[in-house]
């Protein structure tokens, strides 16, 4: 068994979403590995800074991604695998990765309770914006605003008088 800690930079930006890890972001990894019978078992954890967008509000964040890996590196043989060992050596590069991209989120937000942006005027909400302004109504239902609950009353008496 040994074990190792590395800090090496990203080869390449890992992520295509609302945030990545970019190129040459310092990651450091933990990683131990250990014999066994049909290859070498790696195990270790791995953390890096992620930067992207806000997926509600658009607003720059930059967050921490720590992910746990464990992987079997068989021996060379029969069967096919997707990692093995080669010159007894382990490429942990396609592993490490994996781990991170997968861990990313897919909407990524500023803060939990982030309103994202005013749909009229682009600007950032804040939850006394919503107190303060009104939404505009649909020009379809515009007539509406002039019913009352009193016409409602009115209507239902006539009713009830045409009835009788």
């Amino acid at each position: 068994m040994r074990e190792h800690e590395l800090d090496i930079p990203a080869p390449e930006k890992w992520g295509e979403g609302l945030v990545s890890v970019a190129a040459a972001e310092p990651l450091e990894i933990d990683v131990r590995l250990e014999s066994v019978h049909e290859g070498i078992l790696v195990s270790g954890t791995v953390d890096a800074t992620a930067t992207g967008v806000c997926g509600r509000c658009l607003t720059d964040i930059t967050e921490p991604v720590e992910v746990e890996f464990q992987e079997l590196f068989a021996y060379p043989g029969d069967e096919a695998n997707d990692f093995e060992v080669q010159d007894d050596h382990v490429d942990l590069e396609n592993l490490v990765r994996d781990a991170i991209v997968l861990s990313l989120p897919f909407q990524p937000v500023c803060q939990p309770d982030c309103l994202g942006l005013d749909p009229v005027t682009g600007e950032k909400l804040t939850e006394s914006a919503g107190d303060t302004e009104q939404t505009p109504v649909d020009p379809r239902w515009a007539a509406l605003q002039q019913y009352t609950p009193d016409d409602g009353d009115a209507l239902r008496a006539a009713s009830k008088t045409e009835k009788s």
